[in-house]
Formats: structure tokens, sequence, C-alpha cells
């Protein structure tokens, strides 16, 4: 039986497209900012792992998204294909309907551009999420490896983690103006890899970082979970593997992709 307390499973959603409204603004970091978007349209809106991810697809001000329909074989786009990117949902208010994303800023792309020229009444499309992938918490202990766009993830995974649970984090920000303040009732302890003005997407600061980071971790009984860029999240989990690892409890991701446009793959063999 314990063992099967640590099997991840995958579940299936319901594929819904959604138009929905900004409700409020703040900016968290000099490079976060959260919107929380609203709206009757989020009825029925399922998220049930902290690594989910939906479909966005910003517009100019003052536009309507373009949002695809459902077919027999799934959604189907106008041509030319509106523009979309995967995003975490940072949190989901079902009794007031309100959905929360956090976007790093700073970097240019499409939806950094709406996520900075939003206004409270911005509208904005949303697709899925499509299915969760749902980790159990009875892992002794829980690493977590990023840099900013993973912070959604790893601060809603540490918000679900038990107390008694332990919980590694390694993130790489630009700067100390950055860093984050996680809540958790488990015992948490981050490793914050600072740029400090070196280029984004490579993997020395972050492969430093968890090597120290996971010195202290129970191989046996860990679950290690990667997002950054995709070559450097392939890096990353190597290099986990390398220190012995079991490769059933390693999850790696690549959210956006050096030089290209939105990417979202996960990294295997």
């Amino acid at each position: 039986m314990t063992g099967l307390l640590r099997i991840p499973r995958r579940v299936r959603h319901e594929l819904k497209f959604r138009t929905l409204a900004v409700a409020s603004i703040e900016d968290l970091t000099p490079t976060y900012r959260r919107i929380v978007l609203e709206g009757a349209d989020l009825d029925g809106f399922v998220s049930l792992g902290f690594d989910d991810h939906v479909k966005i697809f910003p517009v100019a001000e003052g536009q309507a998204p373009v949002l695809p329909t459902l077919g027999p074989d799934g959604p189907v786009f106008a041509e030319p294909r509106p523009v979309m990117r995967d995003y975490t949902p940072r949190a989901y208010d079902a009794a007031a309907r309100r959905l929360t994303l956090d976007f790093v800023t700073g970097h240019g792309g499409p939806a950094t551009e709406w996520a900075m020229a939003a206004k409270t009444g911005s509208v904005l499309g949303v697709g899925g999420p499509r299915g969760s992938f749902i980790v159990p918490t009875a892992y002794a202990d829980h690493v977590l490896i990023g840099d900013e766009t993973a912070l959604p993830a790893i601060a809603r995974r540490l918000e679900e983690l038990p107390a008694g649970a332990r919980a590694h984090v390694v993130v790489e920000v630009s700067d100390m103006e950055s860093t984050w303040t996680f809540d958790s009732a488990a015992e948490v302890a981050v490793t914050w890899a600072i740029r400090d003005g070196a280029p984004r997407g490579r993997p020395d600061a972050l492969l430093t970082a968890a090597d120290r980071a996971l010195t202290e971790v129970d191989r046996k009984d860990a679950y290690v979970w990667i997002a950054a860029e995709s070559a450097v999240a392939k890096a990353l989990r190597a290099r986990v593997l390398a220190l012995g690892f079991s490769a059933k409890s390693v999850k790696a991701a690549g959210y956006w992709r050096l030089g290209g446009a939105g990417a979202h793959e996960v990294i295997e063999d």
C-alpha cells in the first residue's frame, strides 16, 4: 500500500475554451505580474495538478479572442492560427469563478505584451486544461527546480505539501528583487540562483545550485520536478539521473525554448 501512495496518475478533463475578463492586476516583483480573470465561462473549470497548463490566446486591447471550435477529432483552428501560449493555473476560486495567472515580464512576446497592457475588463481567451498529472504528496522529499517560468507551479505545489514533508526548491531569477516568499506546511529549503546580468536560458547557474541543494535529499523516497528552458531542463534531468534518482520519480519539462516561440515539451529519454 505504501508504494501505491507514490504512483503519479493522469486525469483527463473535458476540453473547453473560454473568454474571460481581467478582474485585478498586481505586480508581485519587478519581473512578475499577477492577473486574476473572471467570467461565467469558468463554470466547470478543473485543475487538479500543480503543473497543469492552459492555453491562453492573447489579443490586442479592444479585440475579441479567436478561439478554436471543437470537432470530432479535437480543436479546429481558424487560419491563420491565433497566437497561443501555455500558462500554469496559479489558483482557481470556483465559488468566485476567478482564475489566477502569473506572467514573467521584461522579455517580450505576445503573452507578456498582453499582460503589460492589460487593465480591468481586458479580455483573454483560455483553453483547457485538457488533463492533470497528479503527483502524490507522500514522498519524504520533494525537489522543485526551475527558472522564473516555473514559479507558479512551484508555489502551488508548496501550498499542497503537508506538514512532515521536506521540499528542496532551486529557482533561477534575474536578481534578488525577483525572489519570492513561499507558503507551505512542509519544511522548505530554498536555493536562489541569481543571474545578476547573465543571459537567460543557460544551464550553469541552475546546475550548480541543484548540486548544492540535492546533497541532503533521500534518493530512494524523493520526487524531482524540473521546468525551465528546454535545453536547460534536459541538462538538469540528466544531472539528477546521474546522481542516482529514479527516472520513474523525475518529471522534466521545457516551458520555453531559447531563440524560439512558445514551447511546452516533456523531456524524456
